[in-house]
């Protein structure tokens, strides 16, 4: 791992955290790579089940660092897109701990989280018509796809930034909570969801994102193609006599 992207497990709970407080932790091509390596790797760490994403300093992300991509130090991976992580998100849930900004590209990667847990004092903001530019880094796909269609076009071509109450009122956010205490309720929520099977989890989150624009008609078969080896685990055969014996279950993700 770069000193750019920290990592830290705490029993199934792995936490990435963006360490350039200085530049606002702006992306560069070091934290790129720093995501991306820890996507691959936390992904295929049986222990870990769900991922927290968030940014040292008291800061999120405010997106690209200019400096660098004038210098041709870009903030892409290939095949992973913006941040190595905004076109290629992990199997595993993801959970976005947003204090400060989370402006440009890093409004993109929080997008590219599956929950968002922000500080009542953070703000959220596509600038980038400010700047000449366009929030291609899955801001303007999936915004209105995450909030009603007016609402996301108004955020998308103003610019302006957002409050995290805002956008909890619109169903984006999940949680706000006091300034500082994001990154400690997002794992709270992650240990919560921890004490799921890693495999369901893996599965749910898969469905819930490629049924999007399933045709009607195959929607259940697609559906089983996903589910039903997981119905055949190992993990499900747990579950079942865990309840019957009326304790906690062991999972293997397996």
């Amino acid at each position: 791992m770069s000193d750019e992207v920290l990592v830290e497990v705490d029993g199934n709970v792995a936490v990435m955290t963006i360490n350039r407080p200085k530049a606002k932790n702006a992306v560069n091509g070091a934290v790129a790579q720093g995501i991306a390596a820890a996507v691959d790797e936390l992904d295929a760490r049986p222990d870990v089940s769900v991922l927290v994403l968030a940014g040292g300093g008291g800061t999120f992300c405010a997106g690209m660092d200019l400096k660098g991509f004038l210098t041709g130090d870009m903030p892409f991976i290939e095949g992973r897109g913006f941040g190595g992580l905004a076109e290629s998100p992990p199997k595993k849930p993801l959970i976005a701990a947003v204090e400060g900004y989370a402006l440009a590209g890093g409004f993109e990667l929080a997008l590219s989280c599956d929950l968002i847990v922000a500080a009542e004092t953070a703000k959220f903001g596509l600038p980038e018509p400010k700047r000449g530019l366009i929030a291609g880094a899955g801001g303007v796909m999936r915004l209105p796809r995450r909030i009603p269609y007016h609402v996301a076009m108004e955020i998308a071509l103003t610019g302006d930034f957002y409050s995290a109450q805002r956008l909890y009122e619109l169903g984006l956010v999940n949680r706000v909570v006091a300034e500082g205490e994001s990154l400690a309720a997002a794992k709270e929520l992650a240990g919560k969801i921890a004490q799921n099977a890693p495999l369901s989890l893996a599965g749910t989150k898969r469905i819930v994102v490629e049924s999007v624009d399933w045709p009607l008609g195959e929607m259940f078969a697609r559906q089983s193609e996903i589910m039903n080896p997981i119905f055949g685990s190992k993990d499900a055969m747990e579950g079942a006599a865990a309840f019957a014996e009326k304790r906690a279950p062991v999972w293997r993700g397996e």
